[in-house]
């Protein structure tokens, strides 16, 4: 565990965030000069203007866009960030964060962040400036500044669907690599032996799909050539992801007799595909999906899947902002939810 690291789950409050005056002493200078540096900086010299940036970009500090404009330090605000709002899966967590946080007092400001990290760096920078009371991200925080923004704040944070040894302040999530694993493991028992997959681009859906491969490979149960054929789709996928995905995949590995889909969506998208190409599903293809979205139960065949409960990681989170913004201690600050396959007809 690096340095930066260490302090983080120790010291976080509303308490010890970090001000301008601690970037001033940094500089060198007085905190009216650091001051101007930031916010007009042709009234300083050059000299001091970089001083002022370079504590700035060690320290990871962003100015208090709220400052001075409330009697409390209380904004009763807590902003959560997902990769998209198109994306069905995360919506089962929203609802329960902002119902959890609304019967406490609190409103819950939704931002989309996609799947690139510089965006994702601007949209933190711009949250942290006005100073909400809590911080929830979809997924793990690896962006290095934007890391050092959220410590600095003082802003409770609950990184989430995911886990990490390293979190920035608290975490509620589950293993994708188990998840991948455990797909391979069942599709083994249900007597597949030519895997393959379709999966989005993000990073956690790669992570999935590395473990459902070796673990695959490990159980002798890959494609022909030593390997376990996959299909690569833009992040947020959607159906027409599976459609595409599975022709190309058949088109190169015809004996393919089992698919897992990075989501639901991917998955009917290869339903639907499957019945235009006259291919029985399971008996000639068994199909997995990720997400249990409400109408996966609802199809023809009925579709396995792996369901995460998203209620539960929304309620959690939300307790823990609540919980830490009040001044209570989180006694467990890491929660793994585990997740479910939920065995039905198309496996």
């Amino acid at each position: 565990m690096s340095e930066e690291d260490k302090p983080v789950r120790r010291k976080r409050s509303k308490g010890n965030s970090l001000t301008l005056r601690d970037v001033a002493r940094m500089a060198g200078v007085a905190p009216i000069t650091a001051s101007r540096a930031l916010n007009t900086p042709e009234a300083v010299s050059d000299k001091i203007l970089e001083r002022v940036r370079e504590a700035v970009e060690r320290t990871g500090y962003v100015p208090n866009l709220l400052a001075g404009g409330l009697a409390s330090r209380k904004s009763r605000l807590v902003a959560a960030l997902v990769p998209t709002i198109t994306g069905s899966v995360f919506l089962e967590t929203v609802q329960a964060l902002t119902s959890t946080l609304a019967a406490s007092g609190y409103q819950m400001m939704l931002g989309q962040a996609g799947y690139a990290e510089s965006r994702e760096d601007a949209l933190l920078e711009a949250i942290i400036g006005r100073r909400p009371d809590g911080v929830v991200l979809t997924g793990i925080m690896r962006s290095p500044l934007a890391r050092r923004r959220l410590i600095a704040s003082g802003i409770p944070v609950v990184e989430t669907w995911d886990l990490t040894p390293t979190p920035v302040d608290m975490l509620v999530g589950f293993s994708h690599e188990k998840l991948g694993a455990a797909v391979a493991e069942y599709l083994h028992r249900r007597g597949r032996r030519h895997l393959a997959a379709i999966s989005a681009d993000d990073e956690r859906a790669a992570r999935r799909n590395k473990a459902y491969s070796e673990r695959a490979l490990q159980l002798g149960i890959g494609g022909s050539g030593g390997e376990v054929p996959a299909h690569v789709v833009p992040a947020p996928s959607a159906v027409v992801s599976g459609r595409e995905g599975l022709r190309a995949l058949l088109k190169r590995h015809p004996g393919v007799d089992a698919i897992f889909c990075s989501s639901d969506m991917v998955a009917l998208g290869v339903l639907i595909e499957a019945q235009a190409q006259g291919i029985e599903v399971p008996r000639q293809l068994a199909v997995v999906g990720l997400g249990d979205l409400a109408l996966s139960r609802d199809l023809h065949p009925a579709l396995t899947t792996v369901r995460v409960d998203g209620t539960l990681i929304g309620q959690t989170a939300a307790r823990y902002i609540i919980q830490r913004t009040e001044g209570k201690p989180v006694v467990d600050p890491v929660c793994d939810v585990g997740f479910t396959i939920v065995e039905r007809h198309s496996s």
